[in-house]
């Protein structure tokens, strides 16, 4: 049985903060707060059934601090960014991620946008997330050193128009 792709309530808070936060070093450490405020300004925030797994995307034009999405956002006049995506370790395999992608590049589409854009972790390395993107067609554009040298990144765009 395959689970149903779904929009992120606040009913899901707890499950999300959870999930997130167990990557909080891949993905950075979300309070309610800070997650309430993401949700707001999202392109797309779904989930996988019972928050499986979940994804959170922004477009240009939203209000958000990440230095990841600000360097889309000096070099891109239009774009979706993907600032995480995570499944949860007892649902791996399933293809969750693959189908929240696929869904992204059709709203995307249909929103008229062309570029979708994402973040891997360079150090530390994150070996698996880089052959996911690369499977999708992502390539490589660039990268940062972040959060005052700890962490560095590389920067990743698909084109889908």
């Amino acid at each position: 049985m395959i689970a149903e792709l779904l929009p992120i309530s606040p009913d899901d808070r707890e499950k999300i903060l959870a999930l997130n936060n167990l990557f909080a070093a891949e993905l950075s450490y979300l309070d309610e707060a800070r997650l309430d405020h993401l949700l707001a300004q999202a392109f797309l925030a779904l989930k996988v059934g019972d928050v499986e797994a979940l994804l959170l995307t922004f477009d240009q034009d939203a209000d958000y601090d990440s230095p990841n999405f600000l360097w889309f956002k000096q070099r891109y006049p239009r774009f979706v960014y993907v600032d995480r995506v995570v499944t949860d370790e007892r649902a791996r395999g399933r293809g969750h991620a693959r189908r929240l992608y696929q869904h992204l590049f059709e709203m995307a589409h249909e929103a008229g946008h062309t570029v979708i854009a994402c973040e891997v972790n360079s150090e530390p390395p994150n070996p698996a997330s880089d052959a996911f993107h690369a499977a999708l067609g992502f390539r490589a554009v660039g990268g940062s050193a972040i959060h005052g040298g700890k962490k560095t990144v590389r920067y990743f765009v698909k084109n889908i128009g």
